[in-house]
């Protein structure tokens, strides 16, 4: 089913045994590019990039990701493993008739792209990563004694806990989902009446749990996962970071992109997590430049 609104399109594409929502904006021979949100956001937390990539020519594909919003909310801890999040993205590429494609990722968006660099490198033209280090490198520094970052990432354990979890999250009517935005945001980062849109995404049935369960069914996996080598990531790779990042010290951010062999790292220092919002007119001229190979 294809829908158009506000000149954007509106697809429902199957793809490894669910059904995502997608939103696509661009000429439909332009190169593609596939734009993964992260926690707590959907397709809108892109707004700022589509219509900007689209005017340079690009294919914007950019779906809800299994359990948000208008897509799949699959049930069980196991349904949200790296390994089906990167099968959604691999298996939409196949869907849509594409071999590889630009791909951008923001928070756990950036994570399914690491995972793509690593398991199916194949399929990516070039990679763009904004605010989230490779797994491994998180892990080995809060196992070194990084006080700081232990600190930053208590709620990736809090956020472990059933039910508890959830009923945090959704006190005062999801009010939980704002504060995180608001906690860890620049004041004019979101406004009112885009709070007002998140909190109505997050109030469809199942999809607290199935956003929590990203967290809950990849932990191990953070905890287990092989240390890949230096320049080991063949994918050309930009990452761009807010410096003010609350939830992520930017001292993670350089032995992620050693990882690659061709990467790239460019730090925005006075914006926060939320890098595409913070800084929206230099990420698209970071991200057009980057995948037009200038």
């Amino acid at each position: 089913m294809t829908t158009n609104t506000g000149g954007y399109e509106h697809h429902f594409i199957q793809t490894n045994g669910i059904t995502l929502h997608v939103v696509m904006a661009g000429p439909a021979d332009g190169p593609p590019i596939i734009l993964l949100h992260g926690f707590p956001e959907f397709w809108f937390g892109w707004r700022r990039q589509i219509p900007a990539l689209a005017q340079q020519g690009f294919r914007v594909i950019v779906p809800d990701q299994r359990g948000y919003n208008l897509s799949d909310k699959p049930r069980g801890v196991a349904a949200y493993h790296l390994d089906e999040l990167a099968k959604d993205v691999v298996g939409l590429m196949d869907a849509l008739g594409y071999q590889d494609v630009f791909l951008a990722g923001h928070d756990w968006g950036a994570v399914v792209g690491w995972w793509l660099a690593v398991h199916f490198p194949q399929r990516l033209r070039k990679l763009a990563i904004l605010n989230v280090p490779f797994p491994t490198v998180a892990v080995d520094a809060i196992r070194a004694g990084n006080k700081a970052q232990q600190r930053k990432s208590w709620y990736v354990l809090a956020f472990q806990l059933p039910w508890l979890a959830e009923r945090g999250f959704q006190q005062q009517n999801v009010g939980e989902g704002r504060n995180i935005l608001l906690r860890t945001s620049h004041k004019a980062t979101f406004s009112t009446a885009e709070l007002g849109v998140y909190e109505h995404v997050w109030q469809k049935p199942g999809a607290v749990t199935a956003m929590l369960n990203w967290y809950r069914a990849n932990l191990r996996t953070f905890l287990t996962m092989p240390r890949p080598s230096p320049g080991s990531i063949q994918t050309p790779t930009l990452m761009l970071w807010g410096e003010q990042d609350q939830a992520l010290g930017k001292e993670l951010a350089p032995p992620s992109i050693e990882l690659c062999a061709d990467g790239r790292l460019h730090f925005f220092p006075d914006a926060s997590h939320w890098v595409q919002h913070d800084e929206a007119t230099a990420v698209n001229r970071e991200l057009a430049v980057f995948f037009r190979g200038e």
